[in-house]
């Protein structure tokens, strides 16, 4: 009995310290390019990329009249000539479409049709998820450091629990 006791409470700080781990993951962010104003033409994709940060994991959400645009992810050379032929990806779907931004690379999009012509076009540079320094330490009575300290508490108090 003694036995199951101790490895309960392995198991239940195991999963403590994982939640704990997960709390500090960063979550991905999603984008609408052009902002409020979406995919269209004569709008500065470049003024708006410069004020944003892209980073391995993040998405991309692109809002256009589906009837009139589309987007699709080119190379570097298809995008400065606005050429949609041998497009790598094809991310028209209905008008609100997403795309995940998987490796730390540039990438390219336009919309074919001649409106590239007419500033339908964006280029991203994504980064790797810059790795964060540890949290340095806050006040007592913060409300993460309070979280924390109730979350701490209830693991310390069921090891023992568990272990009497």
């Amino acid at each position: 009995m003694e036995g199951l006791r101790r490895k309960g409470v392995v198991v239940l700080v195991t999963v403590i310290v994982v939640i704990m781990a997960m709390v500090n993951v960063s979550e991905s962010t999603l984008h609408k390019v052009g902002s409020a104003r979406g995919w269209i033409p004569g709008f500065n994709y470049i003024e708006w990329s410069s004020g944003e940060h892209f980073y391995v994991g993040d998405w991309l959400l692109f809002v256009f009249d589906k009837h009139m645009y589309n987007v699709l992810e080119v190379n570097e050379t298809s995008y400065t000539n606005c050429n949609d032929q041998n497009f790598i990806a094809n991310i028209t779907r209905g008008g609100r479409d997403v795309t995940q931004l998987t490796e730390a690379r540039p990438y390219y999009f336009l919309s074919s049709g001649g409106y590239c012509w007419n500033g339908m076009k964006v280029a991203l540079n994504v980064e790797e998820v810059p790795v964060t320094p540890a949290p340095s330490p806050t006040k007592s009575g913060s409300p993460s450091n309070i979280g924390r300290h109730m979350f701490l508490s209830f693991a310390i108090y069921a090891a023992f629990a568990f272990s009497t």
